[in-house]
């Protein structure tokens, strides 16, 4: 295997890692309006995720870098053919970011309130539009023989984008679902299952439809297996949710999100962007990418920094594993 095969294996990971943390952070973050009755329930779903939200984001972060590195042709075509899309995800996650932190500085429920309702709206819409983004990664965009984009922004709102971008509101608001679950005790953690089973239906027709437009597109036996994992997971999930296995269901949820990422990195390989003017003059693996010194190094240093950063995220997690209900929230020190 080349490295830049490697290279394209290890940011299929990396966007895998990030989906699976970040979505049920997108997804808790949405359920702040869907189930919390209170401000008081508000605030053990901010909780849940308080202490590991910022960390998953660096998965974010580590995919574009690796990205602008390993496939640098691939980064220019993609941050200024999806310019629009992509800055309205960055301004949501900085705005979501501040909205964590700003929170709880002032008493006036109307202050609070303003910031829930950004949690809600900055959470929804990345999770929304992530999906879109990968959508047309997959199907293909106007990619000229300069290996430049030349559609517009309305040539990303086709009917296969939107409807990944729905798939993946709703997964992540599903593995949001089951995550509240599993995290939290009490009333609020009963109400989590019940929606969880609600959510889990449409959840999986979405999925089926749009990865299996996918197989018939470009799919072939390995990414077939990898739909059969991904909508079997899903079932597994809701029915461990509703034998009240939260671990298990969270567990075989996330389990879907790596399947569905892993089905469409695998019908993209070895486009990296495919153009839906000419098939020549798609993005690949080869010509997308950086020089072999380039990569060999970078395999050296994500070969040394990725163990460290893995270790301190999963201390993170075992840190702050225990569950969280009403009881535990204190009176406001104001």
């Amino acid at each position: 295997m080349e490295l830049h095969d490697v290279w394209f294996v290890l940011i299929a990971v990396l966007w895998t890692g990030y989906f699976f943390l970040e979505g049920f952070d997108f997804g808790v973050g949405v359920l702040t309006k869907l189930l919390a009755r209170n401000r008081a329930e508000k605030r053990v779903l901010i909780n849940t995720i308080g202490p590991v939200w910022d960390g998953n984001e660096v998965w974010l972060l580590t995919a574009g870098g690796a990205t602008f590195a390993a496939f640098p042709e691939w980064y220019a075509t993609l941050f200024s053919g999806f310019y629009l899309p992509l800055l309205a995800i960055l301004l949501c996650l900085i705005v979501r970011g501040v909205a964590f932190e700003y929170r709880a500085k002032r008493p006036e429920e109307h202050w609070q309130r303003n910031w829930e309702t950004a949690i809600f709206w900055t959470s929804l819409i990345p999770a929304f539009l992530w999906g879109v983004a990968f959508g047309n990664i997959v199907r293909g965009v106007k990619i000229d023989q300069d290996l430049e984009y030349v559609g517009t922004v309305w040539d990303l709102l086709n009917p296969y984008a939107l409807l990944g971008g729905l798939v993946t509101l709703t997964l992540f608001t599903f593995h949001g679902t089951v995550f509240t679950a599993l995290k939290t005790v009490g009333e609020i953690r009963e109400r989590a299952r019940a929606l969880a089973l609600r959510l889990g239906i449409p959840t999986a027709v979405l999925a089926l439809v749009f990865l299996g437009w996918t197989q018939v597109d470009n799919g072939d036996a390995k990414s077939l297996v990898a739909l059969v994992v991904a909508v079997a997971a899903l079932v597994a999930a809701l029915r461990a949710n509703q034998a009240g296995r939260e671990g298990w269901s969270f567990a075989l949820s996330g389990v879907t999100i790596v399947a569905a990422v892993a089905m469409l990195f695998l019908t993209l390989f070895p486009n990296v962007m495919p153009s839906t003017l000419d098939p020549d003059w798609s993005l690949t693996v080869t010509n997308a990418s950086s020089s072999a010194y380039t990569l060999k190094i970078m395999t050296w240093l994500a070969a040394i920094a990725t163990p460290v950063v893995l270790l301190y995220q999963g201390w993170t997690y075992w840190v702050f594993r225990k569950r969280i209900g009403t009881q535990h929230i204190a009176e406001p020190a104001h």
